[in-house]
């Protein structure tokens, strides 16, 4: 059973050349067509000359094009010295049934079986597609700048080295570096983030992202098929492939099942001639025959791969990328969130809050000189404040800039001493600083001539959605737990305003470690949730790391069983509603495959069920299950 084509990962076809559903369909109508005909003939309006060889010659032709890919199948496994799989069940089942004359029989039960592997080859293609959609948004063609002149290439020709031109609105095709000057790119296709973001010569840019307003080249650093985005659809391709542990309990099950189901089958046909009377072959063989076709385990495999792979498929959907069943599983019984602070549930961008100058001094003309000098700097805090107060440098002539790593800033103007920074910068240059309050978040503080003037604080913005995320996963009995590097108090102020119980600051990657392992021995299943390269360590201990931003860090993606394509925390709920239903699905189809199999079996070793409940049973079961697999994809989460 190992590699039965009843599992996904199995599908002989990957999604870029399935073939046609024309194609899939035409070898299941032919056969249907010729059934009924031959039952028309049979039982509707019987036909005198419909007997013999004929009857046999109609239903053999009906039988060959639904029958004979699973012979072949049967045939290949056989070669491999792996007798016990469902198509060398069914290949017996349905020759047998010809053996005996129930050729009706003998295609339908060949037709439905095929018809049921179709269902779920179409389910699980268009689980795929709808993966590829949201992550394939590459253009197709590309045009290349070549000493000035220009010609379009497919994307998959063009190599490193390769100078591309972009036009404005235009997606882009490979990863690179920016050619021209500056230009500026959606990222919203990768990160979710709607603010354009600006580039500079030589910063990196990727595949997905939608140049500005502007015509740019871009220098190709990676080949189509290396690029970020192919390498998350890749991913995805093989997401299928790690198995959760109901699946690989399935296949187990299966391998033992199947043969002990072949050896029952063979006993209800001969020994009943040791104990019955008026003992006929050809009753018993039936009866083998219908016991064969039920047990069949292809409900079972089937549906419970595709009750993940729907799972995975409506995680996408979602903008949510899950590599694979057994991390849906554990999405499923997660006890607690562990989640890093900057770049998580806060923006990472720093932003002013609050300006306070004492009232002797003009605020104005305060706020002007702090922005000329903060211009001078490139420090994240100091871009906020320039944010804030308008870039106004050329009102100001600044002598003597000096920066001081860690403390702040200093410059001389119209002879007068400016400085900008913390507390050690005060203390530096003699500046009474009793007066002034402690800092609990970012605060810069600003004198002139060694008198304070006022100070303004500045804090990481938290995310829109962070609030949302955290009491939605407190109403499903999931408590959240932040790590942070950042100060006590400013990790205690952001818990505060978020309604999370337990922070903890000042942690080191190692120590952000020690501390999952201590929370896990507390609450059990843990996910942590991360964006960073320092992340990575983490997410790989944890049971479900989950990686934020379709583009944080290369180390934080490969290592994460679970990428939030879009920066939205309040997606790791739906990421675990996901799972649960998933789980809920898996083992609904479970229940339902073992309990129609086993009320068929009985009746039919008594032999009150005919090859056609045999059908229902195994066929019509692996429909329903279907069905219900293909349900988890139709919600928004």
């Amino acid at each position: 059973m190992s590699d039965s084509c009843c599992t996904p990962d199995a599908q002989h076809h990957h999604h870029h050349d399935e073939p046609s559903l024309f194609g899939q369909l035409w070898p299941a109508v032919l056969s249907l067509v010729l059934l009924i005909a031959g039952l028309a003939m049979d039982y509707g309006v019987p036909q005198f000359w419909f007997n013999g060889w004929l009857r046999f010659v109609w239903y053999f032709a009906a039988y060959l094009p639904v029958g004979i890919p699973v012979l072949a199948a049967a045939v290949k496994h056989l070669r491999k010295g792996n007798f016990f799989n469902e198509f060398s069940l069914m290949g017996m089942a349905t020759i047998g049934a010809f053996a005996i004359w129930e050729y009706p029989e003998g295609v339908a039960v060949m037709l439905f079986y095929s018809i049921g592997e179709l269902f779920q080859d179409l389910a699980v293609s268009r689980a795929r597609r709808n993966i590829s959609d949201l992550l394939d948004q590459r253009p197709d063609e590309v045009t290349l700048s070549e000493n000035g002149t220009l010609k379009t290439v497919p994307a998959a020709a063009a190599v490193p080295g390769n100078i591309i031109l972009l036009k404005p609105g235009e997606k882009l095709a490979l990863d690179g570096e920016l050619y021209s000057d500056r230009a500026f790119f959606d990222t919203a296709a990768l990160t979710g983030e709607s603010v354009p973001s600006a580039k500079n010569r030589g910063e990196t840019v990727l595949a997905g992202m939608i140049n500005g307003n502007t015509v740019a080249e871009v220098r190709v650093t990676t080949a189509y098929q290396d690029s970020k985005l192919s390498r998350i659809l890749q991913l995805v391709q093989e997401a299928s492939a790690r198995k959760a542990p109901t699946e690989q309990f399935i296949r187990k099950f299966a391998a033992i099942y199947t043969p002990v189901v072949f050896f029952l089958a063979l006993g209800i046909c001969l020994l009943p001639y040791f104990f019955v009377a008026d003992y006929d072959f050809r009753v018993w063989l039936y009866r083998a025959l219908v016991f064969l076709v039920i047990s069949c385990p292809c409900a079972l495999v089937i549906s419970i791969p595709l009750g993940y792979f729907g799972g995975i498929g409506a995680a996408s959907r979602n903008g949510i990328l899950v590599k694979g069943g057994n991390y849906l599983d554990a999405l499923a019984q997660l006890k607690v969130v562990v989640a890093d602070k900057t770049g998580t549930l806060t923006e990472g961008m720093f932003q002013v809050q609050d300006v306070v100058v004492f009232p002797e001094f003009d605020r104005t003309e305060i706020l002007k000189q702090l922005g000329a000098l903060e211009a001078h700097s490139s420090h994240p805090v100091a871009q906020a404040i320039c944010d804030f107060t308008g870039n106004r440098v050329a009102e100001w002539t600044l002598q003597d800039v000096q920066e001081f790593p860690g403390e702040g800033m200093k410059a001389s103007m119209n002879g007068q001493i400016l400085l900008a920074g913390n507390k050690k910068l005060l203390q530096r240059f003699g500046v009474p600083a009793d007066a002034l309050p402690e800092p609990v978040v970012t605060t810069v503080f600003m004198a002139l001539n060694s008198l304070p003037v006022g100070y303004i604080t500045i804090a990481d913005r938290i995310r829109a959605d962070s609030v949302q995320a955290v009491r939605e996963l407190r109403d499903m009995g999931i408590p959240v737990v932040m790590l942070s590097g950042d100060h006590e108090a400013v990790v205690q102020q952001v818990a505060g305003e978020l309604g999370i119980q337990k922070a903890y600051g000042g942690l080191l990657p190692e120590d952000k470690v020690e501390k999952l392992k201590t929370i896990r021995a507390q609450y059990g299943t843990a996910a942590f949730v991360g964006d960073g390269v320092n992340d990575a360590p983490v997410i790989a201990l944890s049971d479900v790391g989950i990686a934020m931003g379709g583009l944080g860090s290369d180390a934080a993606i490969e290592t994460a069983g679970v990428v939030i394509q879009e920066d939205r925390p309040s997606r790791i709920p739906a990421a675990i509603r996901i799972g649960r239903k998933t789980r809920r699905i898996v083992w609904q189809n479970i229940i339902l495959a073992f309990g129609v199999k086993a009320t068929v079996l009985i009746l039919g070793a008594g032999g009150m069920a005919s090859l056609w409940e045999a059908v229902f049973a195994d066929v019509g079961v692996a429909l329903l299950a279907i069905l219900n697999a293909v349900r988890i994809q139709r919600v928004r989460y």
